[in-house]
Protein backbone atom coordinates (compact mmCIF):
# COMPACT_ATOMS: atom_id res chain seq x y z
CA UNK A 1 0.00 0.00 0.00
CA UNK A 2 2.85 2.10 0.94
CA UNK A 3 3.88 1.63 -2.76
CA UNK A 4 0.82 2.99 -4.42
CA UNK A 5 0.52 6.10 -2.28
CA UNK A 6 4.37 6.78 -3.05
CA UNK A 7 3.24 6.18 -6.78
CA UNK A 8 -0.17 8.19 -6.55
CA UNK A 9 1.93 11.40 -5.31
CA UNK A 10 4.86 11.14 -7.74
CA UNK A 11 2.31 11.33 -10.31
CA UNK A 12 0.83 14.20 -8.79
CA UNK A 13 4.13 16.13 -7.96
CA UNK A 14 4.82 15.74 -11.87
CA UNK A 15 1.38 16.72 -12.62
CA UNK A 16 0.29 13.42 -14.23
CA UNK A 17 -3.14 11.81 -14.35
CA UNK A 18 -3.47 9.72 -11.47
CA UNK A 19 -6.50 8.37 -11.68
CA UNK A 20 -6.02 4.22 -12.08
CA UNK A 21 -3.30 4.20 -9.22
CA UNK A 22 -5.80 6.50 -6.86
CA UNK A 23 -8.41 3.63 -7.81
CA UNK A 24 -5.82 1.10 -6.57
CA UNK A 25 -5.32 2.67 -3.53
CA UNK A 26 -9.34 2.90 -2.62
CA UNK A 27 -9.72 -0.26 -3.38
CA UNK A 28 -6.70 -1.71 -1.13
CA UNK A 29 -8.31 0.91 1.48
CA UNK A 30 -11.44 -1.17 0.83
CA UNK A 31 -10.12 -4.51 1.26
CA UNK A 32 -8.27 -3.62 4.92
CA UNK A 33 -11.43 -2.20 6.11
CA UNK A 34 -13.39 -5.16 5.15
CA UNK A 35 -10.93 -7.55 6.76
CA UNK A 36 -10.56 -4.98 10.14
CA UNK A 37 -14.59 -5.95 9.99
CA UNK A 38 -14.31 -9.63 9.57
CA UNK A 39 -11.79 -9.05 12.48
CA UNK A 40 -14.07 -7.46 14.87
CA UNK A 41 -16.78 -9.80 13.80
CA UNK A 42 -14.61 -12.52 14.64
CA UNK A 43 -14.16 -11.68 18.30
CA UNK A 44 -11.43 -9.50 17.19
CA UNK A 45 -11.15 -6.25 19.86
CA UNK A 46 -7.66 -5.44 20.65
CA UNK A 47 -6.45 -1.74 19.69
CA UNK A 48 -4.44 -2.40 16.11
CA UNK A 49 -1.19 -1.19 16.24
CA UNK A 50 -0.15 1.54 13.42
CA UNK A 51 2.80 2.31 11.69
CA UNK A 52 4.68 3.98 14.48
CA UNK A 53 4.36 0.45 16.73
CA UNK A 54 5.27 -1.54 13.79
CA UNK A 55 8.85 0.36 13.42
CA UNK A 56 9.37 0.39 17.17
CA UNK A 57 8.80 -3.32 17.32
CA UNK A 58 11.06 -3.84 14.10
CA UNK A 59 14.23 -5.08 15.03
CA UNK A 60 17.58 -2.79 14.50
CA UNK A 61 19.92 -4.04 12.28
CA UNK A 62 23.64 -4.01 13.24
CA UNK A 63 25.71 -3.95 10.10
CA UNK A 64 29.35 -4.84 10.84
CA UNK A 65 31.93 -4.04 8.08
CA UNK A 66 34.83 -5.62 8.29
CA UNK A 67 37.59 -3.04 8.39
CA UNK A 68 40.27 -2.29 5.79
CA UNK A 69 43.01 -4.56 6.86
CA UNK A 70 40.53 -7.69 8.01
CA UNK A 71 39.01 -7.34 3.77
CA UNK A 72 41.91 -7.43 2.14
CA UNK A 73 43.57 -10.49 3.72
Amino acid sequence: MADVEASVRDLVNRDRDCAERVQAQMDLRRKINLLIGEWMAAGGGEILPDIRDRIRLRPLKNETRPTGRAARR
